[in-house]
């Protein structure tokens, strides 16, 4: 009598519910100042590692392909999860998808995944309209925050699962998985690992090991959906610069899903900022830092100081103050200033913006003021370096602030 064929689907989850376990540049905007789940969803989701034939067209020198989402869709009761985004990702680039809860990045990549069925629009790996194909058949890998892996089987028969899962006619022989898995295990930095179980693995082995097992299957398109959120903050750094390094050597395509700004910039080729289901910004991470198309994406990623004033006759101007910015790019009207902490140099109260200390903090060789200005509802930040013959002013006495670096938009 025949064996049946397994389900995947079903194996993951019975595993997963028994576990107990250059400034100023023309277009940039910048001006300078006068002086410069739950774990069985996650279970079943695992089951992407099981592949299947899919027609893919490789970039030459990558081993992953081409995406581009057209005008894709979601709804939710009424309310847009994502709302007609559009995305090209080529092949080889590593993107982060970032944004706060509820802006879509996740709901995107699950999509994507082929684990939510878009209301509109299309999913292409390449040239291929995959927006209707199951899970199995896009053959993506998909890494998660808590790992899935079956605490039941060795790490090198959670590595091997997506290929023995395979119908017989495509299953690889035990040769060649072997191979496949030892290559891994290698791959991952974890060599002699395979005969391991993973409650003897720490919290960053267990991702290695499910990141291994996404890439057995030799997937269309890698996805991580927070892969480090579960990790202490020195094994996220540590894991996110090997992944960065892998990614290096695999080529492979790959979406991430994050909400740290930090874990974006530095691993990211591409950062797609995401809010109410929109995309607001797509850059590079230096692109987007520095060259923010929007207010929010100022205010979101990294730390952002906010003045709110008017603009009139192309003259950033704030109640009370003497002080006149340019902003020759803002119509006239009620406006707000954003500049980065280290962008604003200190100076007389009658030369800049007075401002109250509210407190200082040091940081290492990096002392920070917290400063509040009248009329102005939120606090702001100074940086600057702590060195010899630098004194830090004292909480209730006042300074100046002269912005150096600075965006004005439309309020």
């Amino acid at each position: 009598m025949a064996t049946p064929l397994r389900n995947p689907i079903v194996d993951i989850e019975r595993a997963r519910m028994t576990d107990t376990t250059d400034i100023g540049a023309p277009g940039t905007g910048w001006r300078r100042g006068p002086a410069q789940g739950p774990e069985v969803t996650a279970a079943a989701d695992s089951a992407t590692l099981v592949s299947a034939p899919f027609n893919r067209r490789p970039h030459p020198a990558r081993s992953g392909m081409d995406l581009h989402i057209r005008q894709l869709g979601k709804r939710y009761s009424g309310v847009a999860a994502l709302d007609r985004v559009d995305l090209d990702v080529a092949a080889g680039e590593l993107v982060a998808l970032l944004g706060p809860s509820g802006s879509g990045k996740t709901t995107l990549l699950r999509v994507i995944a082929g684990l939510l069925h878009p209301d509109e629009g299309r999913v292409l790996f390449g040239q291929d309209d995959a927006t209707r194909l199951s899970l199995r058949e896009r053959n993506v890998g998909f890494v998660f925050q808590h790992y899935a892996l079956f605490k039941h089987m060795t790490v090198a028969e959670n590595i091997a699962f997506g290929l023995r899962s395979r119908p017989r006619k495509r299953r690889p022989d035990k040769a060649t998985i072997a191979r496949r898995v030892e290559e891994l295990l290698g791959l991952i930095q974890l060599p002699d690992f395979g005969g391991r179980y993973p409650e003897q693995l720490s919290g960053g082995q267990k991702q290695r090991v499910a990141l291994a097992r996404a890439l057995a299957i030799d997937p269309t398109v890698l996805l991580l959906d927070e892969p480090f959120g579960a990790l202490d903050a020195k094994v996220r750094v540590e894991l996110r610069r090997w992944l960065r390094q892998l990614h290096e050597r695999t080529g492979q395509t790959t979406l991430f899903v994050t909400h740290d700004q930090e874990e974006a910039l530095e691993l990211a080729d591409r950062i797609v900022v995401l809010r109410d289901g929109r995309i607001e910004q797509v850059g590079t991470p230096d692109e987007i830092y520095s060259s923010p198309a929007s207010d929010y994406v100022f205010d979101f990623i990294g730390r952002a100081n906010v003045l709110e004033g008017r603009v009139e006759h192309g003259q950033f101007r704030i109640a009370g103050h003497a002080i006149a910015l340019p902003a020759p790019d803002v119509a006239d009207g009620p406006a707000r200033l954003y500049a980065r902490p280290h962008d604003i140099a200190p100076a007389t109260p009658e030369a800049g913006i007075a401002a109250l200390v509210i407190a200082a903090h040091r940081l290492a060789d990096r002392i920070t003021l917290e400063l509040a200005v009248e009329g102005q509802s939120r606090p702001l930040e100074l940086d600057f370096v702590a060195s010899p013959g630098v004194t830090t002013p004292a909480p209730g006495s006042t300074i100046g602030l002269e912005p150096l670096r600075y965006r004005v938009f439309a309020a």
